[in-house]
């Protein structure tokens, strides 16, 4: 059981919902990691919040916990009460914090993961001191996170910013989410493997990852890619170069729309920067309108890396706790 400081910011738990995988965790005030659990995730909307609550319990069992904040992969309400729609989860306009709530007897809020995660490297990572900042989050696709003015924007409707689908090259390539040429279909973990097949349809390049292409095409992942790239293997090479320059492009796009002070990348395909951030940032100085004119923006990466959800969502749930007069409510503890 931990013992709190008599003042000290209440605990609080962050979740990180994933489509294959529940993490939770218990957060301190200054975004330390105390204790976590992890689940599979379930395929229906009833066992997903079962396995939530028990895992809540379980941390409370351990810790005295304030509040809960989940942090999803979907479009969330305004209010961050209720899930639209998540791809890859069972709920479809759930009262997911309401249900919840009543299950644990806990302030439980949800948010966009990308919102968290840019909530959590503003307080404690990466954007400290930022002003407007737009956190990438590069995996299978692009999650992406605005703060203004120190505020996260979450648009009228609580779905901005969907950054991962502005239309980078017309009639490109498809997108799940049903156009053609987003800008994660060439700025992803996913868009490497197809870079990578499509470059050798093209123009074969004599390389182990080409061997490993032409034997299976369907086994070639962004993760594989960057480990050949980081060999020195020609064609990993390559598809890295383009991978380079439609993260400058795109991060020129943004900063025309919304000139930040600080751009974040994040996600698992931040973890391989080394091999493509310093080129990307040469196409975004050349690609911006007005280059050699104007201050361009910092652009960093992670660096609470894949926790920064489950923080960010244990700070926003924090602020709940929060009186009008500034002082913290009583922190509750569930024991049902």
């Amino acid at each position: 059981m931990t013992r709190r400081m008599a003042g000290a910011p209440p605990l609080t738990v962050g979740i990180d919902v994933g489509g294959t995988n529940i993490r939770a965790s218990v957060v301190d005030g200054e975004g330390e990691v105390l204790d976590t659990v992890q689940a599979p995730t379930p395929h229906s909307a009833r066992a997903l919040e079962d396995a939530l609550e028990r895992s809540v319990r379980e941390l409370c069992r351990r810790h005295p916990i304030g509040a809960v904040g989940l942090a999803v992969a979907g479009f969330i309400t305004a209010d961050r009460t209720t899930v639209r729609f998540a791809p890859h989860l069972p709920w479809h306009d759930a009262p997911v914090a309401e249900r919840l709530t009543e299950r644990l007897g806990l302030p439980v809020i949800l948010e966009h993961d990308a919102n968290s995660a840019m909530w959590a490297e503003y307080r404690f990572g990466a954007a400290a001191g930022g002003h407007n900042v737009v956190l990438v989050a590069i995996g299978t696709g692009i999650g992406a996170a605005l703060l203004i003015d120190g505020q996260l924007y979450r648009g009228t409707h609580g779905v901005a910013p969907e950054l991962g689908h502005l239309q980078v090259v017309p009639d490109g390539r498809a997108c799940p989410c049903g156009k053609r040429g987003c800008w994660e279909r060439y700025c992803s973990g996913t868009a490497l493997a197809d870079t990578a097949i499509e470059m050798l349809a093209t123009d074969p390049v004599r390389s182990v990852l080409a061997k490993d292409v032409y034997r299976d095409p369907g086994s070639l992942t962004g993760r594989r890619v960057a480990g050949a790239a980081q060999d020195g293997d020609p064609l990993a090479t390559l598809v890295m170069a383009d991978f380079a320059r439609w993260l400058g492009l795109g991060l020129a796009f943004v900063g025309d729309i919304f000139d930040p002070d600080l751009v974040v990348i994040a996600g698992g395909v931040s973890s391989s920067a080394s091999l493509f951030l310093d080129e990307a940032r040469e196409h975004y100085a050349k690609s911006i309108t007005g280059a050699g004119h104007r201050p361009l923006a910092r652009i960093r990466t992670t660096q609470l890396g894949e926790a920064a959800g489950m923080i960010g969502a244990a700070e926003l749930a924090r602020a709940t706790l929060v009186g009008a007069d500034g002082g913290r409510a009583r922190v509750a503890r569930s024991t049902r």
